[in-house]
């Protein structure tokens, strides 16, 4: 099992475009560490020592000239390059393409865990399965930092949702607006479904594959789970998706965060001396939907 290491590192230089970011704070995907661009290069030789956490909130320390933009102390939000060094430290860099102001209302810590999650769920939806008005969505993991977001946008397209999560989080996915929830501890989701025009998976495994048959005609099914990302299958390799930095949509997602449209959640705070049991699960923590996130600094 990969793990995290305390090291000294030379603050980063950006490129003449990119920022250069003074971190506050960092979301955490704790699979990240077994992903190929943590342990590969581009070019596919290994990689080492690689900083993890790829979503931030911080301050822009520094400007490359290409960046007209952004000044240096712009209180920013969003997310680096896969293949970069991450976040999980005192600065990263990363490209405009990937990086807006954060939202006003937003703490830096309740901001770092937004980027990755509201694009993937903004892209997979919107995008990749062009939600309509009036369709039917299954969204799976709906409690999770993906689905929470995933649900709110579904509801925003105008679509019935039906969500699969545990009992304890039926009242919590219901507000962010599931029509329907399905105990994936006590039922079947095939048998509560019916046929659905969108299923947005972020499970993977069994669950992706008795997703299929409840796909009425023309319907689509988007995945994330990374485990996808390795099946040969020409129809899953076809459904996943990885999230790309991109800007307008960020600004986008801001702007409903400001409006009160669209609601952030944070599992828990924990302090950068704590970021190797945050990656491996061994905080000791009570149950909240929502994202780990780690501080760099200490909170405002």
């Amino acid at each position: 099992m990969p793990a995290l290491i305390p090291a000294d590192l030379p603050v980063p230089v950006p490129k003449p475009d990119e920022l250069l970011i003074r971190v506050h704070a960092a979301g955490v995907i704790s699979t990240e560490l077994g992903w190929y661009p943590t342990t590969h290069s581009p070019s596919g030789a290994l990689r080492e020592n690689a900083v993890p956490g790829h979503e931030f909130s911080g301050v822009v320390a520094a400007v490359g000239n290409q960046c007209a933009d952004f000044q240096t102390g712009d209180e920013v939000y969003g997310m680096n390059d896969w293949f970069s060094d991450g976040a999980t430290a005192e600065y990263c860099v990363a490209a405009p393409s990937g990086v807006s102001r954060k939202p006003r209302n937003l703490s830096h810590a309740e901001a770092a865990g937004v980027p990755i999650s509201a694009l993937t769920a903004w892209q997979g939806l919107y995008e990749r399965a062009k939600l309509q008005p009036g369709d039917r969505v299954l969204i799976h993991g709906a409690a999770g930092a993906v689905g929470i977001f995933a649900l709110q946008l579904a509801r925003r397209a105008g679509a019935y949702i039906l969500a699969t999560a545990s009992a304890r989080d039926s009242e919590f996915v219901r507000e962010l607006g599931a029509n329907e929830v399905i105990d994936y501890h006590t039922e079947r989701f095939e048998e509560r479904a019916g046929k659905v025009d969108v299923v947005f998976d972020t499970i993977g495994g069994e669950v992706l594959q008795r997703s299929w048959p409840l796909l009425a005609p023309a319907g689509r099914l988007v995945t994330i789970a990374s485990a996808s990302e390795e099946i040969q299958d020409e129809q899953t390799k076809a459904a996943f998706f990885i999230v790309v930095p991109n800007v307008v949509q960020l600004k986008q997602i801001s702007e409903l965060l400001e409006r009160g449209e669209l609601r952030t959640f944070v599992a828990s705070i924990v302090p950068l001396a704590e970021a190797s049991a945050a990656y491996s699960r061994a905080l000791p923590r009570e149950h909240r939907p929502g994202k780990v996130v780690i501080t760099i600094l200490p909170p405002e």
